[in-house]
């Protein structure tokens, strides 16, 4: 258990060292109270997920995963909440989570696994983050096949990437809303006041997208999407009213993350699943 947890730790590492920035910057910023100890209950949450792990996900069972994490994905559009004609949120009692962060992380792992399936199951994701609108989503979803095209020059990943640029252009010209402090912006919003917040949290998050890309032991048709969709998250971020992931409040990265580690552990051996 102990060479497991090990294992798995540089994984988590990378989603606290964000989380953790962005909780420093919330208790000494002034944030709502309830903002960090709802990330800092995420965050426990993710280690959990990340270092007791999933069982080995067989085809049927990355099928059945890979459909329930696209109806998730869709599911806002079907029960709100709505602003201004947007639903991206998936209600949760008091809590609503961004349906984009919590399910693309796993769902580009799973996709880039599956030459056959997953370039149409991206398609389908953009589709729905077209839908939303919901730029962030689709820069991400984008990302995440650009990771899958690195390791596998498909063609039919270029044309998800190819895709993905035009359907993040289209969403971003209806899908903005007025940001939210300590949400959205965070690095931005933190210039001014706390130079040294905004850096840390920009350095927290640029090596979480590193260690996420090389420094998981994962092979890289897992390391490079995860990697690559939170880096179209964090991009998203920086230029228009998008929640900043994992270092803003909410929980949803920060278990989408999580979910996604642990769906690339489980996944089986390539050449053993042939065998």
């Amino acid at each position: 258990m102990a060479e497991r947890w090990r294992q798995r730790f540089p994984a988590l590492l990378a989603i606290a060292l964000p989380v953790l920035a962005g909780l420093a910057y919330m208790v000494t910023g002034g944030a709502p109270s309830a903002y960090p100890i709802v990330n800092g209950v995420a965050l426990v949450l993710a280690a959990l997920v990340v270092l007791i792990g999933l069982p080995q996900l067989e085809r049927r069972g990355r099928l059945i995963a890979g459909i329930v994490l696209l109806a998730l994905f869709a599911l806002p559009l079907l029960t709100g909440p709505s602003t201004n004609g947007i639903a991206r949120w998936l209600p949760l009692g008091p809590f609503i989570l961004h349906a984009g962060m919590l399910t693309i992380p796993p769902l580009v792992v799973l996709a880039a696994r599956d030459e056959r399936l997953g370039p149409p199951a991206l398609g389908v994701a953009l589709l729905i983050a077209l839908a939303q609108p919901d730029f962030a989503s689709a820069f991400a979803l984008t990302g995440g096949a650009v990771g899958a095209y690195q390791v596998r020059s498909d063609w039919r990943f270029g044309l998800v990437v190819i895709g993905g640029f035009f359907i993040a252009i289209a969403a971003a010209l209806q899908g903005e809303l007025p940001a939210v402090p300590f949400v959205e912006r965070v690095i931005i919003d933190a210039l001014p006041t706390a130079p040294l917040m905004a850096a840390l949290i920009a350095l927290s998050l640029a090596g979480a997208v590193l260690i996420m890309l090389f420094g998981t032991g994962l092979p890289r048709i897992a390391r490079y999407p995860i990697g690559m969709s939170l880096f179209g998250f964090w991009l998203a971020a920086l230029m228009s009213n998008y929640p900043t992931p994992l270092a803003g409040y909410g929980a949803a990265a920060i278990i989408g993350f999580a979910l996604a580690h642990a769906v690339a552990f489980a996944l089986p051996d390539a050449a053993q699943e042939r065998a």
